[in-house]
């Protein structure tokens, strides 16, 4: 039987602009976390990128709030600004029909604006970590009547350093708060904070075997680290995407990337975590409406993307761990769209590949570029061999690039041997028919029987004579006058 919105417990109003955005149906993990939040459960759900996570806690949320109140009722906090923005849209989309108040509270933008916003009373925050820490601290936010606190992308949350911000939040929070985890991954930090903040959780665990989409294709191609930017502007002109979004590990390496991909004739924009929230959220409104096809970014600058329709991830440094590679992998394949993920590795971080395959259960299909197609590594062997065997059955024998050079190299020397040979052969057989050949003459001439060396050096040597006035000369370079005169006074005696 198909699980439907209505039988979750989803307002009518809710379903009829969840029918209107073209979400008919709840996903795996919507259907499991709804109910679980409506009945006022702490929840850890663990669930793959891209699987709905974001409803699976807003509407629960959203239906709860008392829109005639003037308190701040919930807390939902992410690790990034793009990330919360996503979050803040969404929530208007199905919170405002309600009554719901919603106010953002991002690092990033102006600390004043966000104190005066919050003095409309907001029923709902949504934020990071610091900026809320902040705002706490100047006691400029009162969380005393909160009664629900979702912590979206959860380990990259505490993967920051912000769980001391969470734990704050969790303690200015009422003590009959909720508490919901939502995370892609479980690192050991949110198991600690488990247990000292959760009581009797449910968990929620969607595929846990299959961490990556399954509509996802993971390939990877192999180049020395010097052809990594040629490769990559390879792949994207036999791919074509709509748009793709790159990933590099270093910061500092970006605005390299950037150039070069600019000079080949791409559009590409940089999304920089230290960048400001405008400027961060004009590259993103750029990518999304295709006037930028490429966007580079870190892991930290791009965590929690929501880019619609994504096709291609070109991971330009292999992630640093698994984790890393799905959250990288599920920017594209989102809502069981499909997507494809290609990582960039140099000959010796093959392992990386093997690793990652092991540790999430997936295929990674090493590809070549060849004939203007993506073709699977193994099938381009087989042909290359399939090509050789076809000149073997010919009767061709295959030459490497060397020994076709040698071959040049060969009949090159045999035609000029070949030539000296007539030559010879042909002036013997003058001599022999009683014909004379006669010499050359003029400049380069070369006499018969006497090579030219020879001639030259028959011109006479200088004698004892010719060679004194030059000693002389020398002697007196530089010498007195009166020493001259002496010299030459006794030549002339």
């Amino acid at each position: 039987m198909t699980t439907t919105w209505s039988s979750l417990g989803v307002p009518e109003e809710t379903v009829r602009l969840l029918h209107g955005n073209g979400i008919g149906v709840p996903t795996a993990v919507q259907a499991q976390a709804i109910p679980l939040l409506l009945g006022k459960r702490d929840v850890i759900a663990h669930s793959q990128t891209g699987s709905g996570k974001t409803l699976a806690y807003l509407i629960p949320t959203l239906q709860q709030l008392d829109a005639g109140s003037k308190q701040v009722q919930a807390v939902i906090l992410a690790p990034t600004q793009e990330l919360a923005m996503q979050i803040v849209q969404v929530a208007r989309t199905y919170g405002e029909p309600l009554g719901v108040r919603i106010q953002p509270l991002i690092g990033g933008a102006a600390v004043k604006r966000q104190i005066e916003k919050l003095k409309e009373h907001p029923q709902l925050v949504i934020g990071t970590p610091g900026r809320i820490h902040e705002l706490l601290k100047q006691r400029k936010l009162k969380l005393h009547e909160v009664r629900t606190v979702i912590v979206d992308e959860a380990d990259q949350v505490f993967d920051l350093g912000s769980s001391r911000e969470v734990e704050e939040v969790l303690r200015s929070a009422g003590r009959e708060r909720q508490l919901a985890f939502f995370s892609a991954t479980f690192p050991a930090v949110m198991a600690e904070l488990e247990k000292r903040w959760m009581k009797d959780p449910a968990r929620v665990e969607v595929e846990p075997g299959q961490r990556v989409a399954a509509s996802v294709e993971h390939q990877f191609v192999v180049c020395d680290k010097r052809d990594k930017v040629e490769v990559a502007r390879k792949l994207v002109r036999l791919l074509n995407p709509r748009s793709a979004l790159l990933f590099l590990n270093d910061t500092d390496n970006i605005s390299n990337w950037e150039a070069k991909l600019n000079f080949s004739g791409f559009t590409v924009e940089a999304l920089y975590g230290d960048a400001d929230k405008v400027k961060r959220a004009r590259t993103l409104d750029r990518f999304r409406d295709g006037t930028c096809q490429l966007l580079l970014a870190t892991d930290v600058a791009a965590r929690g993307l929501d880019i619609e329709s994504l096709p291609l991830v070109i991971h330009l440094d292999p992630a640093v761990d698994a984790d890393h590679y799905v959250h990288r992998a599920g920017r594209t394949g989102r809502m069981g769209r499909a997507g494809t993920s290609i990582t960039i590795i140099t000959p010796d971080q093959l392992f990386i590949m093997d690793k990652f395959q092991k540790q999430l259960g997936i295929p990674i299909q090493q590809v070549v570029m060849q004939h203007g197609k993506l073709l699977d590594a193994s099938e381009a062997r087989n042909n290359g061999n399939s090509r050789t065997s076809s000149r073997r059955g010919s009767g061709e024998k295959p030459r490497s690039a060397v020994q076709s050079a040698a071959a040049r190299s060969v009949r090159h020397g045999t035609e000029k041997e070949d030539s000296l040979n007539d030559s010879t052969a042909g002036e013997r057989s003058g001599q022999a028919a009683g014909r004379s050949f006669k010499p050359r003459t003029g400049k380069g001439a070369v006499q018969s029987g006497k090579p030219a060396a020879k001639a030259k050096s028959s011109a006479k040597a200088p004698t004892k004579a010719t060679k004194a006035p030059r000693e002389r000369d020398r002697k007196d370079k530089g010498a007195p006058k009166w020493l001259k005169a002496k010299r030459s006074e006794q030549e002339q005696s």
